[in-house]
C-alpha cells in the first residue's frame, strides 16, 4: 500500500468520524430545541434525514453512539426514543478501567472516595436539614442491620449503599442521586478485586455509620461533616496499604 493511499484512507476515516460527531451533536440539539423529554419518540430515520439534511448512514451511526450513552433508546420494531439520560456509560467506563488496568484500579477507587465524601460532607447542612423522623429511624435500622452481619459480604455492601442513598434521597436532586449511585456501582465492583476491606474493619464501619446517624438525628452539621470525614479516612488508609503491598 502506497503512502498516498494510506494517507487518503486515514483522511477518509477522519472525515467519517468528524461527520458522525457532527450529526450526533445535531441530534442532541434537536432533542433540546424541541424540548423532548425521556421517553418521548424521535422522528423516524427518514424524517431525521430530511430535518438534518444528512444521509441514513450518518443518522444510524450517530444513533448508535447516542444509544451507547443512554441519550436515546432504540426499541427495535417500535422506533427511537429519548433515553433515560442515566450515567450507565460512565459507570461502565470507570468500572472497566479499574478492572482492566492494575496500575489504575487504586487511582479509580481513590477518585470515587473523594467524590463520595465531597458530596456528603459538602452538603452536610442540606442533608441534616432534610431528615425526617421516619428517615432517621431508617438510618438507625440500617446501622443495626450492619451490626448483625458477621462478615463483609455483598449483603453488607448493599446495606451500606442503602444507608448512603438514604442520606442523599431527601435532597430531591436527581443528578446527585445518579452520581452517588454510579460511584457506588463502581465501588462495589472494584473494591473486592482490590481486597482492601477485611472483616476486622466491620466494627469500625458500623461505629462510623452510627456516628453519622446520630449527628443527623441531632441536626449537628459540624458533627455530621466530621463523621463523614472519619468514615472515609480508614478506607483511604486501606487503599494506601494495598497499593504499597502491590509495589513491594
Amino acid at each position: 500500500m502506497t503512502g498516498s493511499r494510506i494517507f487518503s484512507e486515514a483522511a477518509a476515516q477522519a472525515g467519517r468520524t468528524l461527520r458522525r460527531q457532527e450529526v450526533t451533536e445535531r441530534i442532541k440539539d434537536y432533542i433540546l430545541e424541541n424540548e423532548l423529554r425521556p421517553g418521548d419518540p424521535l422522528p423516524t430515520e427518514s424524517e431525521l434525514c430530511a430535518a438534518l439534511g444528512v444521509s441514513r448512514s450518518s443518522i444510524r451511526e450517530a444513533v448508535k453512539t447516542l444509544n451507547a450513552l443512554d441519550i436515546v433508546e432504540v426499541r427495535h420494531g417500535h422506533g427511537t426514543y429519548v433515553g433515560n439520560l442515566s450515567l450507565s456509560a460512565l459507570v461502565e467506563s470507570l468500572t472497566f478501567r479499574g478492572l482492566l488496568c492494575p496500575e489504575e484500579d487504586f487511582r479509580a477507587l481513590s477518585d470515587l472516595i473523594d467524590v463520595r465524601e465531597l458530596i456528603e460532607r459538602g452538603m452536610a447542612d442540606q442533608i441534616t436539614a432534610a431528615m425526617t423522623p421516619e428517615l432517621l429511624d431508617t438510618l438507625d435500622g440500617l446501622v443495626a442491620a450492619m451490626g448483625d452481619r458477621v462478615e463483609y459480604d455483598a449483603g453488607f455492601v448493599e446495606i451500606d449503599r442503602e444507608f448512603h442513598a438514604q442520606l442523599i434521597r431527601p435532597l430531591g436532586n436527581e443528578l446527585i442521586s445518579q452520581l452517588a449511585g454510579a460511584f457506588w456501582d463502581v465501588y462495589r465492583v472494584v473494591a473486592p478485586h482490590l481486597r482492601v476491606v477485611t472483616n476486622d474493619d466491620m466494627a469500625d464501619a458500623v461505629a462510623q455509620h452510627r456516628n453519622m446517624a446520630r449527628a443527623a438525628r441531632s441536626g449537628d452539621v459540624a458533627a455530621f461533616a466530621l463523621a463523614v470525614t472519619e468514615h472515609y479516612a480508614p478506607v483511604r488508609g486501606r487503599i494506601k496499604v494495598a497499593r504499597t503491598a502491590r509495589t513491594d
